[in-house]
């Protein structure tokens, strides 16, 4: 059987609300993808999915038309499932290592899980692990995909677990960096809730560097620490013009229309001023969000700017084509040089230069190099830098103990998560950099065995002490 499409809405209809743009299955296309599955006897999906889930058990559940139980199957491993199967790049992973995908179309993984997630939330709900108190208290910092993972895992094994996030709204870059037609905040306020009722303690607006820190965490009970707090700090061009008025990072950008809601204006006090025409300067998903919400907010022409081709960008290909057929335009290898401005600090255009592309770098992609005599001036209103992200830089420059590596991340021990400070681990991307939900949540669920290990490692130590 082919494999089964998901519905979306239509471009000329959804580039201009905020609404989701992919409409999920129904309960007989799920039925139909399900029994693509061939349940084979090696589980090579599973090898391929961070977070383990039993692949072929929970989509033989679906088959059964059980999706209580194939929903039990996900949670026991993968406690946001709604998130992952909205935003999980699974074609570069489980669905990768499909055995149809060898011959034909791999079996839809990522939009059965989101079919199993978005079952879950009409009633009944589902049932809560059996939990067996332990006397230790953690703390997440973090409330981003890592640490909503950790926080989970710490709890269903009895851990007393204290959820710490900086912003007033929990979720992290689930929350402000991915915009609502691509990730509703319902989704994320539901999957919170779920952590939530495992007995995890959300504290929000304590930012750790500054309301408390590392040490004083130590000091005042907790037995461990996992550190998630992202990599929130952005990179900019370093061009003339980057200071001008119209110019945001991605970041300051997606948080202004998530999390402050902007895209509600004047509903909410939080504008968004944008003109006719927008630069976006990077070709990820970040970069592919922010030019598909300015379409949104009104502007009429919005152009990815990209120094490679399109065969390297790093981008989702589900993300890039919604962008194409909403209308974005790509302008691909071409490198700004420079941003224009009036006499009244406004952004009035972007200086470009043509690349073209050499030899790989240390990357594997071919590295771009600028075409003598080839600038030319690109007429923008704004410009949004969207080029990566670094480490939040708050809670390392409070806690010189930790180690770092050259990049600036958290250096940790690969196998454990292990950070330089005895009981505090790391993971995400404030120790890999940018990457995906998935992977952050992989590294929080390997950080977590490690903490119930160190915990209890302390415990009988200290009974052979006294």
């Amino acid at each position: 059987m082919s494999r089964q499409l998901m519905p979306k809405q239509e471009p000329k209809d959804r580039r201009h609300n905020f609404h989701e743009v992919a409409l999920g299955y129904t309960k007989d296309q799920a039925l139909a993808e399900a029994q693509r599955c061939l349940n084979c006897r090696q589980a090579f999906c599973t090898r391929g999915c961070p977070v383990e889930i039993d692949i072929p058990g929970f989509i033989a559940e679906i088959k059964k038309e059980n999706f209580q139980q194939a929903e039990k199957i996900i949670k026991a491993k993968n406690s946001l499932p709604a998130i992952c199967g909205r935003v999980c790049p699974q074609e570069s992973q489980c669905e990768k290592e499909c055995i149809l995908g060898r011959k034909g179309e791999p079996v839809a993984i990522g939009s059965l899980e989101r079919f199993v997630a978005d079952w879950e939330y009409k009633p009944p709900l589902t049932e809560k692990p059996t939990i067996s108190p332990q006397n230790y208290r953690v703390a997440v910092i973090g409330s981003g995909p890592a640490g909503l993972t950790a926080a989970a895992d710490l709890a269903c094994q009895g851990f007393q677990v204290t959820l710490l996030e900086a912003l007033h709204a929990a979720g992290g870059v689930l929350h402000y960096g991915i915009p609502e037609f691509r990730l509703p905040k319902k989704i994320v306020a539901q999957e919170i809730a779920y952590v939530q009722s495992l007995g995890v303690e959300l504290q929000t607006s304590v930012l750790v560097g500054r309301t408390i820190t590392i040490k004083e965490l130590l000091e005042n009970g907790y037995a461990a620490i996992f550190i998630s707090s992202g990599a929130g700090l952005p990179y900019f061009l370093n061009i003339p013009g980057e200071n001008l008025n119209g110019v945001y990072a991605a970041n300051e950008f997606l948080t202004r229309v998530n999390l402050m809601k902007a895209y509600q204006f004047p509903k909410y006090e939080t504008p968004v001023r944008l003109g006719k025409r927008v630069a976006v300067v990077g070709a990820g998903n970040v970069a592919m969000d922010a030019a598909r919400t300015a379409l949104r907010l009104g502007a009429e022409e919005v152009t990815i700017v990209y120094r490679r081709s399109l065969a390297e960008m790093p981008a989702r290909l589900e993300e890039i084509e919604n962008a194409q057929e909403e209308g974005i335009r790509f302008r691909l290898l071409t490198n700004p040089i420079a941003i224009n401005g009036n006499d009244r600090g406004q952004v009035t255009g972007m200086q470009c230069v043509a690349m073209a592309l050499g030899e790989p770098d240390s990357s594997g992609r071919q590295r771009p190099e600028p075409v003598p005599n080839s600038e030319f001036s690109l007429a923008v209103d704004n410009v949004i830098v969207a080029i990566g992200q670094g480490p939040n830089p708050v809670l390392l420059q409070t806690t010189p103990e930790l180690k770092l590596n050259k990049q600036g991340y958290i250096q940790v021990d690969p196998e454990t998560m292990a950070t330089s400070i005895p009981g505090v681990y790391a993971g995400g991307d404030i120790v890999t950099g940018a990457a995906t939900v998935i992977a952050a949540m992989g590294a929080a669920k390997k950080a977590a065995r490690q903490i119930a290990i160190y915990c209890n490692n302390q415990a009988a130590e200290s009974k052979v002490v006294k």
